[in-house]
């Protein structure tokens, strides 16, 4: 039986993607990892409601608990148009390390079950971090349970976000001056994000 570790990004995200592993033959456990939650009470729910999933569920649970605001803003600015890509390449490579130096056989993401993010640059980063590091990735497209998963998550009543988490997703989702510009510059809006 393969030891995989899953990252998760949030709860709702991770419903279809534990179903369908654990169908399979894995000995999953989660991992929470995710500097790029804005602000410090959302990601408060956001973990919350991963440890709460992954008790009801008797899956081990990896929780990196630290709020990492500083070091994530550090990474992204001035890098903002591409802060999507760089924010995933930070989340993945540490999934991988810690599936790496922790005994597990591979390691996935919950970032694949997205419909709002860029799904084969994510493969193609996973992929890349698996060779340099030295251990599998696991892939599934986890996209064909999306609906299936949003009506798990919300019979579980796990916390459901409405945007992506970093401080720019969240002036996205919110700001109606930005959002006006985003489609009157025919700008992939992202804020009819929901989870």
């Amino acid at each position: 039986m393969t030891k995989l570790l899953l990252h998760v990004c949030c709860a709702p995200c991770a419903v279809y993607p534990t179903d369908f592993l654990l169908t399979r033959d894995y000995d999953l456990t989660l991992f929470f990892y995710n500097p790029n939650i804005h602000p410090f009470r959302e990601f408060q729910k956001r973990k919350e409601s991963v440890e709460m999933f992954a008790e009801s569920h008797n899956l081990p649970v990896h929780i990196d608990g630290q709020y990492r605001l500083t070091e994530f803003i550090r990474v992204i600015v001035f890098r903002e148009k591409s802060r999507c890509s760089v924010c995933q390449q930070i989340r993945i490579k540490e999934t991988a390390l810690f599936a790496r130096n922790n005994g597990f056989d591979a390691f996935s993401t919950s970032l694949l079950y997205s419909r709002y993010q860029n799904h084969e640059e994510i493969r193609q980063q996973c992929m890349d971090i698996s060779k340099s590091l030295g251990i599998q990735f696991v892939y599934h497209d986890f996209r064909q349970g999306w609906k299936r998963g949003i009506e798990s998550s919300i019979a579980q009543g796990l916390y459901r976000q409405s945007y992506c988490g970093c401080i720019y997703s969240e002036q996205e989702r919110y700001d109606k001056c930005l959002r006006k510009k985003g489609k009157d510059n025919g700008k992939d809006d992202r804020s009819g994000y929901q989870q």
